[in-house]
């Protein structure tokens, strides 16, 4: 882990958080472009988890196609959570 993430055990800390948080947005775009069971614990905590994550996001665009909308109200957060993890874990790794 420390090859991948390198630097200071607070700035691996940062970006594995932010890398977890984003891998759950997407795995939940997955599963809802796919349609997955929402009744199987597995897909409930993911879709949990990210509604959670993405929160300040929701309809921030008005998009028509149910498919976009889940694309975007999950996939912006996302790469807000690896931007913006992985400057902090840099940053962090610098001071």
């Amino acid at each position: 882990m420390s090859r991948r993430y390198g630097g200071s055990p607070a700035g691996t800390v940062i970006s594995v958080i932010a890398d977890l948080a984003a891998l759950i947005l997407i795995l939940w775009i997955a599963f809802y472009l796919f349609d997955a069971n929402t009744a199987n614990n597995v897909v409930s905590w993911i879709h949990d988890a990210a509604n959670w994550l993405s929160g300040w996001s929701h309809n921030l665009f008005s998009i028509d196609s149910d498919n976009w909308r889940t694309v975007v109200n999950y996939g912006l957060p996302a790469l807000v959570y690896l931007f913006i993890g992985h400057a902090v874990a840099g940053r962090t790794n610098r001071a």
